[in-house]
């Protein structure tokens, strides 16, 4: 143990943050977690910013939280609960509407009523993304494999992994090869014929990522989102009751139960490096704290080209994180609402209103408006992810008030114009309201406040470069083993004892975990212990 007391300090109390956090310290390891912010929470925080509605103000809906850390952390028993929603639904400029519900015979006759070609082809491509999924999901919670390297660990993953694919036989080899490799788009046209439904599937392919839907790789997106729909877990889409604040709360509350500590108000200024070893943090307050070992939950880019010194880490490694792609693509508009607004092009009392809606009718058009993103615009038609979670959870607002959340593609974080100011973020916002607007004749009319954050505000406020909410893009180049940088894809980094566990690490974005979970495996493993 350091001087200090402590023997872990972890930078960042984000979800994966305070899962490392957790594990660690219930090994009985003293740990510290310091947070720049004045909670935790990073993206995954819920805060009263008008009157007594709450806001998720980053991440808004549980998905993959996986199953294993809610039970080993005890995440229920300190209050987290997650409330499923009952599916969703895209709206058209006819006056009709897609419906997605979460039955699957209501789910078929619905996409019968627009083409019953595509019913009969879901239930081929839902088998077909399950299977992918099925592939992919045991190594979430697993380390990545080095290819390069000898060691009888590495080696045995991969035959682990080859033993795997191997098993899907010889045709599903190589359709799993092209999935990884294919657009969503040209991946949906293989099953589908129906605009609105393939407009309505393509958006899990573009949530947080600077791509369209005809971009390459984005097919593995839609899978990464997809899974949280076929876990095996009751409710595993859904909205954690108080907002997503509710899950950081809970793991704030199993770290401080198993001994642990937190400071906020503490952002970290530089992690200290002496003779390739780290020994410490400074924060911008210039106070040092000792630690043998420093786990950065920021991402790879503020890790290593902004807290540690370039002279400490190898040059290669330096410029392989400049390369890392991590680009703003998204903006949020957080939005109180005196009632619900009417939504003429969906049936009254139909329960996909507390699921998520949209409005993009097409590829094309979801596509058109990544071509603004391109040319440095927020896009003039944006693709919007909008869900109502106070029509299921009622202590998000007081009765007859409702909190709204949009979550928005695309927006810039270097706009073509020039930088962010007041009055391009309100002209982004009313960008946004304005086209909610035309699907609901009274929405404006029930606004009483609305938070708009653009990717610049993202990464001011929460500390992730660009506002990308997947600290890196999931493309085929930036998974697995290169995920963040071949080599050192292991959690592990090139200064002993400083580790990394946010989302810029295996197996990527999204309220999950995983990389918490699996970079605190790894140090306990280095240190002789037990997960």
């Amino acid at each position: 143990m350091s001087k200090s007391g402590f023997d872990v300090i972890v930078v960042g109390a984000g979800h994966n943050g305070l899962v490392t956090a957790c594990y660690l310290a219930r090994s009985g390891l003293k740990v510290l977690v310091l947070e720049r912010s004045d909670k935790v929470g990073g993206a995954a925080v819920s805060r009263q910013i008008y009157q007594d509605i709450t806001y998720s103000n980053c991440s808004y809906v549980c998905s993959l939280l996986r199953p294993e850390i809610m039970r080993t952390l005890e995440l229920p028993k300190y209050g987290l609960q997650i409330i499923p929603y009952e599916g969703g639904a895209t709206m058209m400029r006819n006056g009709d509407h897609y419906a997605a519900y979460r039955n699957p015979d209501a789910k078929r006759r619905e996409m019968a009523r627009h083409s019953k070609r595509d019913a009969e082809a879901y239930h081929r491509y839902s088998n077909d993304v399950m299977r992918q999924c099925k592939f992919i999901k045991p190594l979430l919670m697993r380390t990545p494999p080095d290819p390069t390297s000898f060691k009888p660990r590495d080696l045995m993953e991969l035959l682990y992994l080859g033993k795997r694919f191997h098993a899907m036989g010889e045709q599903r080899m190589y359709d799993t090869i092209r999935f990884f490799t294919m657009s969503a788009a040209d991946y949906l046209d293989e099953y589908f014929e129906s605009d609105v439904i393939k407009g309505h599937l393509s958006g899990s392919s573009i949530i947080g990522t600077a791509l369209g839907p005809r971009s390459p790789g984005t097919a593995y997106v839609l899978l990464h989102h997809y899974m949280g729909e076929v876990d095996n877990n009751v409710g595993s889409w859904g909205f954690a009751r108080g907002g997503m604040g509710a899950i950081t709360q809970a793991l704030a509350m199993s770290l401080k139960a198993s001994g642990g500590d937190i400071r906020v108000d503490a952002p970290v200024a530089k992690i200290r490096v002496l003779a390739g070893k780290t020994t410490g943090v400074t924060l911008e307050s210039g106070e040092q704290i000792n630690a043998p070992i420093v786990v950065s939950n920021l991402d790879v880019k503020r890790t290593f080209l902004k807290t540690i010194d370039a002279n400490d880490l190898p040059t290669e490694f330096v410029e392989r994180v400049r390369n890392f792609r991590i680009r703003g693509s998204s903006g949020k508009l957080n939005i109180a609402l005196d009632g619900v607004p009417s939504f003429p092009s969906i049936p009254k009392d139909s329960p996909v209103m507390r699921g998520d809606l949209h409005y993009s009718e097409s590829l094309n058009e979801v596509e058109r408006a990544y071509d603004d993103w391109k040319e440095g615009r927020w896009s003039t038609i944006p693709y919007i992810d909008m869900i109502m979670p106070s029509l299921i959870d009622p202590t998000m607002a007081p009765e007859g008030k409702h909190f709204l959340s949009v979550f928005v593609q695309y927006c810039p974080y270097k706009l073509a114009e020039g930088e962010w100011n007041d009055e391009r973020r309100t002209r982004f916002g009313n960008t946004v309201i304005d086209a909610i607007a035309r699907y609901s004749p009274d929405f404006k009319q029930k606004i009483l406040h609305a938070e708009i954050r653009t990717p610049w505000d993202i990464e001011r406020e929460v500390g992730l470069t660009e506002g990308n909410i997947f600290q890196g893009e999931l493309t085929m180049d930036q998974l697995m083993f290169n995920r963040p940088v071949p080599g050192y894809a292991q959690y592990r980094t090139p200064i002993r004892n400083v580790y990394m566990c946010g989302s810029s690490t295996h197996p990527g974005g999204g309220v999950m975990g995983a990389p918490g979970a699996n970079a605190a495996r790894e140090i306990l493993r280095d240190l002789g212990r037990s997960h």
